[in-house]
């Protein structure tokens, strides 16, 4: 094993003395890294100072994380330029050819270029988050505790991983320095959106949800990798010249995959349906088991948090028995109209806004928000069961009826996502990561048309007209 290392190392090596001669990277570089927490300091200081006018101690106590958080994120950043010309940029110096006819593995020549890609940023966010908490540590700040600032550390080193490795993809699949610099905001962006949300899980969350952030984001940074290597090919990077887009080639080879050799005969739902359907056999397994998960995560949190919001007294449940009594769904029952065509097109919106989600994450976004989905199903169950209706009783009711249409849909979609995130890591041997990703949406397509709307469409006419009557019979409202 230590021997396949070693290519890893001389790659690295190389990689790393090329940075160090570069002062148009290392100079900003080492700005974030010495100037940025100095300003960062200022400003919490600043911050403190405004909100202690009011008392804001939960802003106060989360400062000081939020602030390791963009400290450790603005090296990253920098970095990335360099991410982005890994290989492309040799390309275009014409210093690539060297190393792509040694006899060294692709997978060996890749890690080595990730490995300095990952711990030039990380060396330099890890200096600069001590430098601040030391400052920090001789002013009256709070400190955060030693759980956070360890998720913290870990946080970062997950950004560094995550960009990197998003930006030696582009880098591998680009032709030039300018392709892959315009693509970076695909990278800052999406990353940025992330930073904010786990800020708000800073401010407001809890350190057991900021760990399922960070194991989402290592899930990620993995995945990525992985594509990278998957479709690393040494012929390919030097045989593509210039980067085109051909729109009526991507749509002739999407419906040339969508109709799967069919005619107006027919025949697609057997010839092209139905093929796509037996790859989603695994994929339905694995998504059935996590939204099953899902679903019983969302009823043990509410069966455990119900009694620390509500009284256990008579009175107190009797409330809540009538506020239950007057959702949405038990007004809708009532008389107020629950109309088919709103509920059809909000099911196919959410399925469709899902798998954007998916195919932009390897997946994990959209199957978060299917076990999301579940979790919220578990919860409403766990409620009802507080005030004494059975959550059987409910399922075989008001969930079942229009359940055993719309649970299908949303598994199969699912399951088309995550056979997305599988096939787009996998090495495809003779295919571009285009032509991929355009079959695996046209795989997707032939599922949601054929399958998952007329499925949908039928779940909301029954969740419409036969529901209603059979959720009201069994609770008597």
């Amino acid at each position: 094993m230590l021997a396949k290392l070693t290519p890893v190392l001389i790659v690295a090596r190389r990689e790393l003395k090329d940075q160090l001669r570069d002062w148009r990277v290392l100079f900003p570089l080492l700005v974030l890294t010495l100037v940025f927490p100095f300003l960062m300091l200022m400003i919490a200081g600043g911050v403190v100072d405004f909100v202690n006018e009011y008392g804001a101690d939960l802003v106060i106590d989360s400062l000081v994380p939020f602030s390791i958080l963009l400290i450790g994120f603005f090296p990253n950043t920098i970095s990335l330029v360099v991410a982005l010309e890994t290989f492309v940029g040799e390309k275009e110096r014409g210093t690539i050819e060297p190393l792509l006819s040694s006899p060294m593995q692709d997978w060996q020549i890749y890690l080595g270029k990730l490995l300095v890609g990952v711990l030039t940023p990380l060396i330099a966010s890890y200096l600069a988050i001590t430098l601040y908490m030391v400052m920090v540590s001789r002013l009256d700040l709070n400190m955060p505790p030693p759980g956070i600032v360890v998720q913290l550390y870990i946080l970062t080193a997950g950004h560094a991983i995550l960009m990197v490795s998003g930006a030696i993809v582009i880098s591998v699949q680009s032709t030039s320095v300018k392709a892959a610099n315009l693509l970076a905001s695909f990278i800052i962006i999406p990353v940025a959106f992330l930073v904010q949300g786990e800020s708000v899980l800073l401010f407001w969350g809890s350190g057991r949800i900021l760990w399922l952030a960070l194991v989402g984001v290592i899930v990620l940074s993995t995945l990525f990798i992985r594509m990278g290597i998957a479709h690393f090919e040494r012929e390919y990077l030097l045989g593509r010249e210039i980067d085109t887009l051909n729109l009526r080639w991507i749509w002739s080879t999407f419906w040339t995959f969508f109709r799967s050799g069919t005619r107006q005969d027919g025949s697609w739902h057997r010839r092209a349906v139905l093929p796509a359907l037996r790859r989603l056999v695994m994929p339905s397994l694995v998504m059935l088991a996590l939204l099953l998960m899902g679903g019983w995560m969302g009823y043990a949190q509410v069966t455990t948090s119900a009694p620390e919001f509500i009284d256990g007294s008579v009175r107190s449940i009797d409330d809540l028995r009538e506020q239950v009594s007057d959702m949405p769904v038990a007004q809708g029952m009532n008389g107020v109209e629950i109309s088919a065509p709103f509920i059809f097109l909000n099911n196919v919106r959410a399925t469709a806004a899902m798998f954007l989600f998916g195919a932009v994450s390897f997946g994990v976004l959209g199957i978060l928000f299917y076990m999301l989905n579940a979790g919220l199903i578990g919860g409403i169950l766990s409620l009802f069961a507080y005030v004494g209706v059975s959550p059987w009783l409910l399922f075989s009711t008001g969930i079942l009826p229009h359940g055993m249409f719309e649970l299908p849909a949303l598994l199969l979609s699912g399951a088309a996502v995550l056979h997305m995130a599988v096939a787009l890591v996998t090495p495809q041997t003779g295919k571009s990561m285009g032509e991929v990703f355009i079959f695996l949406i046209a795989d997707w397509a032939k599922v949601f048309i054929g399958v998952i709307v007329p499925l949908l469409l039928v779940a909301a006419v029954v969740e419409t007209y036969v529901t209603p009557i059979l959720l009201r019979s069994a609770l008597n409202w």
